[in-house]
């Protein structure tokens, strides 16, 4: 899907129902300025929550201890509540709701485990990334006691609405939803409260829109709407409070010393990121806005060049204030920009007619109706580019009847060249980076797995991938196969890291295969193969071609490139938005991404006659 960027100023007021703690809490939240609203708020409210995280607990035994305790059945003293469970009664244990608190371990139908709500993998870098007996990955906040096989069921499959494309219900208990997971109608908001507290305690490495499909947040693009939703449709429940005052008090054996405090007001979430209007447990809620706002109209399309169009249009009214705008493009949504009524679309292919509309929204998300569509047909593009020969992003793997997706098995799904690839011993739940997907296979023993392209003309240049580890173990290498002939490896470790193999050569038809090279092996995701076919190459072409990016993975402020010629360079995140750009020759070889979140990025590098993208990885 082709995506559009958006530039723009946000500045709005809105009043928000007075935010007093309780008596009680007003020791603990005694230095957050709760008359701040927005990103404001939320940064008080990040400090308070690290601040006050004082106690440590160890992934085993000390999160198990304290699960006994914090999610204790109110109604069963000697039984923990199950999240995702919803019958004790139908006689089938993975349904169950709650269990006895000394059958804790891994033995599928008898026991319960600990659920990271905030999947380990879905983080980025990985919530293990700094160890198991550490926060994040043994955090009580986001653990929860769940049915063994239950939790291997959601795996880390991301959090989805229950409500289908055609506006029917699907379903009010835990499921796997195309793919996808829903975590029942009891647990939803515990679920959405859980993401809020890991993105406020651990930023960037936790943002929502890593675990949960739906709407982007106007607010903060990190934020989805449906969590927002979920938190205002389902109240705080009794084992929330109970957990939440227990790890508030770092007196308690095994208590953090820091709360979620989107437990003690979920209101605090609408004063941040707005949305559909949560209770106010420290006072009275603002009063329910129903109007839409009027209808955007005089929209207009200037500026046309090969690849982006500006919009403009007049603005629209609103009791409460316009928050929003939501930019449609041949009729299907695509971005949200803030209260801005000007706005460069990038990213468009050229010689291609566009139709634009526009819609307003306001902080309870009412939204007025779509406007008047006006028509653009972006310019001739006179870049020449030249892509990989073959590219597969993995983005088409499916689920595959019988087997789960986190389940070892045979995969096979029609690759982004429209052949027929496989993997064996291979699972699809795990990711490199959180906004794509990846291939897993266990390449542990003698009968590893392996992925095997479908036979392609055209030879073989140089290859490419991305790598790493899934689980715990060490790091090694696999065995890359032309035609049945190894011509080089991909090694792999803890991190993610991106490796060319060069010169390989080889023409005619070929099919690839990936297997295990170390002795005992691994189980190693993989993401992001392509490779460039086989011909006589240019000057050019060969100096773009074999230019050495290091380093890359980078945790450091910047990259080199060993050119021996000018070059102009652009770096786009993976939305395709320009962060930066510049011109590097053999004098200055180094560029600056010291202003890069953490992330998958994209390089291109373009000399008088050719481009060339690279993926880099900031760390």
């Amino acid at each position: 899907m082709k995506h559009f960027y958006l530039f723009f100023l946000f500045i709005t007021t809105i009043s928000f129902a007075q935010l007093t703690p309780p008596q009680n809490l007003q020791s603990y939240y005694q230095d957050v300025d709760f008359s701040q609203t927005g990103m404001d708020l939320f940064n008080d409210l990040a400090i308070e929550t690290a601040a006050k995280h004082t106690q440590y607990l160890t992934y085993t035994p000390g999160i198990w201890e304290a699960s006994k305790i914090t999610d204790q059945d109110p109604d069963n003293l000697n039984n923990v509540l199950l999240i995702y469970g919803y019958n004790d009664t139908d006689g089938n244990y993975v349904t169950d709701r709650t269990r006895s608190n000394m059958s804790s371990g891994g033995d599928s139908g008898t026991d319960w485990n600990r659920e990271h709500t905030f999947p380990n993998s879905l983080a980025s870098p990985k919530l293990e990334s700094t160890g198991r007996d550490v926060p994040p990955y043994a955090d009580a906040h986001n653990l929860r006691p769940s049915d063994v096989t239950m939790n291997s069921n959601r795996g880390n499959l991301k959090y989805i609405t229950n409500i289908g494309t055609d506006g029917q219900l699907i379903t009010t208990t835990a499921a796997n939803i195309s793919g996808s997971w829903y975590p029942g109608d009891e647990w939803k908001g515990d679920a959405a409260r859980i993401i809020m507290y890991m993105y406020l305690r651990y930023g960037t490495q936790c943002k929502p829109s890593f675990v949960a499909i739906g709407e982007t947040n106007t607010i903060d693009p990190n934020m989805i709407n449906l969590l927002l939703e979920w938190n205002a449709q389902d109240p705080v429940s009794i084992v929330e409070n109970q957990r939440n005052a227990y790890h508030g008090d770092a007196n308690k054996t095994y208590g953090q010393g820091n709360r979620n405090p989107f437990i003690d007001n979920p209101y605090l979430a609408t004063v941040i990121w707005g949305g559909q209007s949560a209770i106010n447990r420290w006072g009275e809620s603002q009063p329910t806005d129903t109007e839409a706002p009027t209808i955007p109209t005089n929209l207009v399309a200037t500026n046309v060049t090969s690849t982006t169009v500006d919009l403009s249009w007049t603005p629209s009214t609103d009791d409460t204030g316009v928050t929003s705008y939501q930019i449609y493009v041949d009729g299907v949504y695509f971005l949200s920009s803030q209260s801005t009524t000007t706005i460069t679309l990038t990213g468009l292919n050229p010689e291609t007619t566009y139709s634009f509309a526009v819609l307003a929204a306001d902080l309870a998300n009412n939204k007025s109706d779509l406007s008047d569509a006006v028509n653009a047909t972006t310019l001739e593009d006179s870049t020449p580019v030249i892509d990989a020969c073959i590219t597969e992003t993995f983005e088409n793997l499916v689920s595959t009847d019988g087997l789960n997706n986190n389940q070892y098995g045979n995969r096979t799904w029609t690759g982004n060249d429209g052949g027929s690839w496989t993997a064996s011993l291979a699972r699809i739940d795990e990711v490199i980076s959180p906004e794509s997907k990846a291939i897993t296979f266990d390449v542990r023993g003698t009968k590893a797995g392996n992925l095997t392209s479908p036979m392609f003309p055209g030879g073989i240049g140089n290859l490419t991938a991305t790598t790493q580890r899934a689980y715990s173990g060490g790091s090694g290498n696999l065995d890359v196969l032309v035609n049945g002939n190894v011509v080089g490896s991909l090694p792999y470790g803890d991190s993610a890291q991106t490796t060319t193999i060069s010169n390989i050569n080889i023409t005619g038809n070929v099919t690839i295969v990936i297997t295990e090279n170390t002795s005992g092996g691994d189980r190693v995701t993989l993401d992001d193969l392509s490779w460039t076919c086989y011909a006589s190459l240019s000057t050019d072409d060969i100096f773009l071609e074999n230019l050495k990016i290091y380093p890359n993975p980078t945790k450091g402020s910047n990259i080199n490139i060993d050119t021996n010629q000018p070059l102009e360079f652009g770096i786009y995140d993976i939305l395709g938005k320009q962060t930066n750009k510049g011109v590097i020759s053999s004098s200055a070889k180094s560029i600056d991404v010291a202003n890069l979140e953490q992330g998958v990025y994209i390089l291109k590098l373009s000399s008088e006659v050719r481009s060339i993208t690279k993926k880099i990885v900031k760390q």
